[in-house]
């Protein structure tokens, strides 16, 4: 299993929308398969109520009730449960949405989360955040202090 990622589930089912006008099961799955292609393990977390706004509600059901994607609770905020499953893996996030209301409690967003396009289908990811966020983690995981013991000798 590769390196957890969350999705905006949300915000990527209105990425590209359907002859219909309506959001879009598709995009889910297509971003989903991207990331795993990617080597990453998507958390893809949606609104309860978008399964009255998507082109294919039973499909919706199905990957809800898989697990393959996760319905926050009834009332309340996707955007939170987002972000706040962001920071308990210290992952990234992918979202078009610049979460404004949620700067300050989760000061990391613009470093961490990586916007996205959709077109035809076709899922293309800022890469540019991916890297600076990887390359951040590498240079933290070098930082950490060899215990003295361990020290190379002089």
């Amino acid at each position: 299993m590769g390196r957890k990622i969350v999705v905006d589930g949300s915000n990527v089912a209105f990425e590209e929308f359907s002859k219909g006008g309506t959001p879009k099961v598709s995009n889910l799955v297509a971003v989903r398969k991207h990331l795993e292609e990617r080597g990453f393990h998507p958390m893809i977390i949606v609104d309860a109520s978008l399964k009255h706004k998507v082109d294919d509600p039973d499909q919706l059901d199905a990957l809800i009730l898989s697990e393959r994607i996760h319905q926050v609770p009834a009332g309340t905020d996707a955007d939170y449960w987002v972000l706040e499953t962001a920071q308990r893996i210290d992952g990234l996030v992918v979202s078009n949405d610049r979460f404004l209301p949620y700067q300050d409690a989760y000061p990391w967003i613009e470093e961490r989360r990586i916007p996205f396009m959709i077109i035809e289908s076709l899922v293309q990811l800022y890469e540019p955040a991916i890297d600076a966020f990887m390359q951040a983690a590498a240079l933290a995981a070098d930082d950490i202090a060899i215990e003295p013991e361990q020290q190379p000798a002089a």
